[in-house]
């Protein structure tokens, strides 16, 4: 097989991923904020807007193998040739970087802003993916420009493989750093290369065309910038602060982990555009990407060795940060994990504490009692902790409550050893709604916990099958056994597996949040957009509200009293 045949496949998986490393690494690090350059909030309309980001490569792949067959010199390019690398940059140095500028000032002009290159600047919180969003007429302009340092030594017989791979690597690694919205470029590389700051540019100068929209367009040498005065006179105070940074300190941290092998992707510092749809929701090239999965689960098994961030968000005066336990479901079930998990979790509880943050909830598996007693086991090691733990139990109830029709007079409480599900059925056995259950360990467990004037709204049968269910877990087998038209509403935070049509599955706890809450741009777990679980919006509600006590082990918050603030602060009931 020919080289240049040989090479195309691999060059266009060898640009995926390295733009996706760009990814990745620019998010983690808006995440935790502090280089960041725009401080302003990304949303799902720009994450859609973006999806496509790889399709420019391959584009480009495809016009490579047009080349190849219509260009005989193209296949006869050896791996090297020094020559032809000179070349290369020489003309992307001169006419390259010329032609971009005056082509990107023309660009700017109303006539041809308004009809295709606003829709890169519609794009103000930039990421490495919106370097390449354009309108197709644009894209293929970018195209016939950056041909002309890999054509030209081709056509004089310089061309190599290597020479072209490269050329297309430097230009994706010019345009995602330039795209980051944080400042990574260190101050000594232009101090001790003082001419460097004409031929290089940084993340903070090309936010200030997206912010401006009227100065520093050069591609990346701002030298065309300082010769026809189109530098921003803020560019050199902005790197400078920019650089320097503040270590911010969230007001509220959700700690939670990974599930399945797939929520690798899900992160919202993995694929982008899986991280804006509920992980429930698969996608065709899933299966191509599934090895990567298991690579990054022995990775995270062997090296995670803390919680790292992932997200960011804020409403009202309330700072957020999402910490992941870089751990999945399964490996929570696994008896002798769970002296290392809890390790994890306390020393993210730690670095909360210290750090100053106000209040850390519990998110899945991180408040399970078998692992930690919902929490009480750190309250008890620290007495004195400052950060106050939440496992939301008492807005989960809340939720579970309100999601049960007013009119109900029997449900069937499958399982329901969680806090939770106690908590629920304890409630409404007081309100003099029936509990049946037909497991008499839970029902002798859940008995002393039932007031002495509502015992007899808890009933153990094996015959009497309502219409409503509840419960941690329901699985196929218990189901089947439901009566046609039966409503299943999860007490957990996972949601049950849907096996019947003719049956209602409501959500797991969750609730809608306020229009007000900024930077939400990724999907919790399976839940849909903007709708967040009820143990994540608990732990901000006890930040909003200010309150000083911890809610873990068996302690609950009123229910009533914490469903009324989570309304109060404008997260909305899900519509059943």
């Amino acid at each position: 097989m020919n080289l240049v045949y040989a090479a195309m496949l691999p060059a266009l998986l060898l640009r995926l991923f390295h733009n996706q490393i760009w990814i990745s690494l620019s998010r983690h690090q808006t995440a935790r904020r502090k280089h960041i350059i725009v401080d302003r909030s990304l949303e799902f309309d720009q994450v859609d807007r973006e999806r496509s980001w790889d399709d420019q490569a391959i584009l480009a792949t495809l016009f490579f193998y047009v080349a190849y067959a219509a260009i005989p010199s193209v296949r006869l390019m050896p791996m090297w040739e020094t020559k032809g690398a000179i070349a290369i940059a020489l003309l992307h140095v001169g006419p390259v970087e010329f032609i971009y500028y005056w082509f990107h000032r023309a660009l700017h002009h109303h006539f041809l802003y308004s009809r295709y290159h606003s829709h890169h600047h519609a794009s103000i919180v930039t990421e490495p993916i919106t370097a390449v969003i354009h309108p197709f007429v644009e894209t293929i302009a970018y195209f016939l420009l950056f041909s002309i340092p890999m054509l030209i030594p081709i056509y004089m017989g310089y061309g190599s493989v290597l020479g072209v791979v490269l050329y297309l690597a430097y230009n994706d690694f010019i345009n995602n750093m330039g795209h980051c919205n944080f400042e990574m470029l260190p101050k000594w590389i232009f101090q001790r290369f003082p001419p460097l700051k004409y031929l290089m540019y940084t993340p903070s100068y090309h936010s200030l065309h997206h912010t401006k929209f009227r100065t520093n367009y050069s591609l990346a040498m701002p030298i065309y910038d300082y010769i026809f005065n189109t530098m921003d006179k803020s560019t050199d105070e902005l790197y400078e602060r920019t650089l320097i940074g503040t270590e911010e300190t969230p007001d509220v941290v959700h700690l939670t982990h990974m599930t399945t092998l797939q929520s690798t992707y899900h992160l919202r510092v993995a694929i982008a555009s899986v991280a804006s749809r509920p992980s429930d929701n698969h996608v065709w090239y899933m299966w191509m990407i599934w090895p990567m999965a298991w690579l990054s689960m022995v990775l995270a098994w062997v090296y995670g060795s803390s919680a790292f961030v992932v997200e960011s968000l804020k409403l009202k005066k309330i700072m957020m940060q999402t910490w992941v336990i870089p751990r999945y479901n399964f490996q929570y079930s696994l008896i002798r994990e769970r002296e290392s998990i809890n390790r994890l979790i306390e020393q993210a509880i730690s670095d909360a504490d210290r750090r100053g943050v106000k209040v850390l909830s519990l998110g899945l598996f991180n408040q399970e009692r078998q692992l930690n007693g919902s929490g009480e086991l750190f309250t008890q090691k620290y007495p004195k902790l400052r950060v106050r733990l939440v496992d939301g139990s008492g807005l989960a109830t809340a939720v579970v409550l309100k999601s049960i029709p007013l009119d109900t007079k029997r449900v069937f409480l499958c399982g329901g050893g969680s806090k939770v599900a106690h908590a629920t059925a304890t409630a409404l056995c007081e309100r003099g709604v029936q509990v049946i259950m037909n497991q008499k360990k839970e029902y002798d467990m859940l008995k002393l916990r039932v007031a002495e004037s509502s015992t007899a709204y808890l009933k153990f049968s094996s015959d009497e099958i309502p219409q409503i269910w509840i419960g941690d877990i329901i699985d196929d087998k218990q189901q089947m056994g439901a009566p046609r038209g039966a409503t299943f509403i999860p007490t957990s935070q996972f949601p049950f597996k849907k096996i019947r049509k003719d049956c209602t599955y409501l959500s797991s706890p969750a609730m809608r949040i306020p229009e007000a809450m900024q930077n939400v741009h990724t999907c919790e777990n399976w839940l849909p957009r903007r709708v967040m679980s009820a143990w994540r919006i608990a732990g901000m509600v006890h930040a909003l509200e200010g309150w000083g006590i911890h809610e873990c082990g068996d302690d609950m918050m009123d229910i009533e009293q914490v469903w009324s603030a989570a309304i109060k602060h404008g997260f909305i009931p899900l519509k059943k």
